[in-house]
């Protein structure tokens, strides 16, 4: 699993190779790492109750009841996603890790 440190350090690379690592960037690649942790966040839970979980309404009966965590990792996601395409960092712009980093 990559870790939020790396990520960081890899965004902040990409930035400084294209000569914008300047604050409004940095400051979106914060909030990248922020969401990326929130969507670790909620992947987590949708692992652990599934997709809906038994709930227990006013009256007493159970029901299954939609896990919100799944509304919000896709969310997560798309913020995430957003973010990318604003500092313009793609796949086409990203270079490999040197062999010695690996």
């Amino acid at each position: 699993m990559t870790s939020a440190k790396k990520i960081k350090e890899s965004l902040i690379k990409q930035l400084k190779d294209k000569g914008a690592n300047v604050e409004h960037f940095l400051g979106l690649v914060d909030d990248y790492v922020w969401y990326a942790k929130q969507e670790k966040k909620m992947q987590a839970d949708i692992d652990k109750r599934g997709f809906t979980y038994t709930a227990i309404s006013a009256a007493g009966k159970t029901y299954e009841k939609e896990n919100p965590s799944v509304k919000d990792a896709v969310m997560f996601n798309k913020q995430k996603l957003a973010i990318l395409k604003q500092l313009e960092l793609t796949t086409e712009n990203a270079e490999s890790p040197d062999e010695d980093e690996l």
